[in-house]
């Protein structure tokens, strides 16, 4: 199913399914972002707000973008911020909605539905400020390889939703070509079980 169709159908049950990514990612973005300074945040993928939440306390302006409009309904309604502003996006085209030069581009549990990496970092460079922060939270490539991919119930039964395989260098060459630099990597496991396969990976990067 692509992922703008996946998404609408999943919207209405997004917050309240039992869903260990998502939760863990909203985790690691905490814990990655922590002590990062920004003021001016591109926030994509930022489904029904999970995160957003969290990202206008730290900035004086959140441009949250997503594909699936009935996302952003839910994301409209949970964050009442003169400080956020919601658009729908096709990030895979030019990036006409970036408003401004930003401090940080964010990317939580996007990257696993894009084919072409080369065209959204090369997008992320040239809306970043110099010095600006990127920061990628995915389902690790760890759990692709077992067959772990986004997907949910429905009462038709299971929805799949299409999904890119990106291994770790993939990530971190094609941001250095695009002058981003790595700047710190971490791996986020199950009740913090790390003999096991981890669930969510984050890299952290710049603009040289």
């Amino acid at each position: 199913m692509n992922t703008q169709q996946a998404y609408n159908n999943w919207a209405n049950q997004y917050d309240t399914n039992k869903n260990r990514t998502r939760d863990l990612e909203a985790v690691a973005l905490r814990a990655t972002l922590a002590s990062i300074p920004f003021k001016a945040c591109l926030e994509v993928g930022c489904g029904t707000g999970k995160n957003t939440e969290w990202l206008v306390r730290k900035a004086m302006h959140v441009t949250a973008v997503d594909f699936s409009e009935e996302m952003l309904q839910r994301a409209r309604k949970k964050v009442s911020s003169n400080k956020a502003e919601f658009l729908q996006a096709d990030i895979t085209q030019e990036w006409s909605f970036a408003t401004q030069p930003y401090d940080l581009v964010s990317f939580s549990l996007v990257l696993e539905h894009i084919a072409n990496l080369d065209h959204i970092f090369k997008q992320t460079a040239a809306v970043l400020h110099q010095g600006g922060y990127v920061y990628i939270g995915e389902l690790h490539p760890f759990k692709q390889y077992t067959g772990t991919k986004a997907r949910f119930e429905t009462e038709q039964g299971r929805q799949e939703v299409e999904c890119y395989t990106h291994h770790l260098s993939e990530f971190t060459q094609t941001a250095k070509q695009h002058g981003l630099k790595l700047l710190d990597i971490n791996e986020y496991f199950d009740d913090n079980e790390n003999t096991g396969v981890p669930r969510i990976l984050t890299i952290l990067l710049q603009k040289a």
